[in-house]
């Protein structure tokens, strides 16, 4: 019924919320090539510099040690700036289209509304962008605390320091007390970190529809999945199936434009196999998230914004005492 519902009001609002979709897809890529153009050109000479001590290892017949001397240091440091950059683009592009999604699932069940046209979903969203902004970090940032602390077991785990869990080598097999601490149980704390996404996932959708703060709207997002959680996880793991059917699909499509891409970089960086090899390896990657919201979010944010109206539903009516 949830899927139902939300396919109805895309085809009801399909028209300017298709072309916000659009023209928010085309800013991201913008931005994001921005981005990663950046980190490419800061680590331009960091590149040079790894392409002119594997030559001189080739040329004294040693084995090639071409990342040595900090040069990986470097080049994880401006792959740290571009994550981070990166991260607050797409927590302002899940921001904008949940926000959208919303605004225009709430017109259409308005009676005697105008007709939504680009213009007035613009101006019905604008006064919720900022703070749904801040809904969004302060989300990832709660999600983002559990799966560092997933990081953290498996790095103990890896230490050796775990108290009768021995750090299994290469080539040795791994005692079951380590695959426990070391697999098992970071793997367990992850899936725990995606629950909770989950129950955090209507949170942009009571902000605009209660015009809250960001700590109210999450904490109501919290009180709101906690009366259906199981139906929150069910619809959950859906979009989070669709959202990675359609990451692969684009993924694998992508396979050409990385090929163009590194004949390119071959061409500008006069045939460094380094920098080529970056590029070639994270193009279909980024080619598949910058295509997310286009392809699958639509779907995701309005399937979202009905299941905040069901879970509202469901709230406990309090009676109003008779005079």
């Amino acid at each position: 019924m949830l899927i139902r519902e939300a396919l109805r009001n895309l085809r009801l609002t399909w028209r300017p919320l298709c072309r916000l979709t659009l023209l928010v897809t085309g800013l991201t890529t913008l931005a994001g090539s921005a981005v990663v153009g950046a980190g490419f050109l800061l680590s331009w000479g960091t590149f040079e510099e790894v392409r002119r001590s594997a030559d001189q290892d080739v040329a004294y017949e040693d084995p090639i040690a071409a990342y040595t001397d900090g040069t990986m240091e470097t080049l994880q440091k401006v792959g740290a700036g571009v994550t981070v950059l990166l991260l607050a683009l797409a927590a302002a592009v899940v921001a904008v289209l949940q926000t959208a999604y919303t605004v225009a699932f709430e017109h259409t069940s308005e009676e005697g509304q105008q007709t939504l046209t680009v213009r007035v979903l613009w101006a019905r969203m604008r006064p919720h962008l900022g703070v749904a902004y801040w809904v969004q970090w302060r989300v990832w940032m709660r999600v983002g605390a559990v799966g560092f602390l997933a990081l953290m077991t498996s790095v103990v785990a890896d230490s050796g320091e775990v108290p009768g869990v021995e750090r299994t080598l290469v080539g040795e097999t791994a005692t079951w007390q380590y695959r426990l601490v070391g697999g098992v149980l970071p793997i367990t704390i992850a899936a725990l970190a995606l629950l909770v996404y989950f129950r955090h996932c209507v949170a942009t959708a009571a902000l605009v529809t209660e015009n809250s703060s960001s700590r109210a709207a999450v904490r109501r997002a919290w009180a709101l999945t906690k009366r259906a959680p199981w139906k929150t996880y069910g619809i959950g793991l859906l979009l989070m199936a669709a959202v990675v059917l359609a990451f692969v699909v684009l993924r694998y499509a992508a396979g050409p434009v990385a090929h163009v891409l590194g004949l390119g970089m071959l061409w500008l960086s006069d045939d460094n196999p380094y920098i080529t090899g970056v590029l070639v390896l994270i193009t279909p990657t980024a080619v598949a998230l910058l295509l997310l919201p286009l392809v699958v979010l639509p779907f995701v944010c309005s399937v979202v914004a009905v299941l905040y109206r069901d879970l509202g539903a469901r709230e406990p009516r309090v009676a109003t005492p008779v005079a």
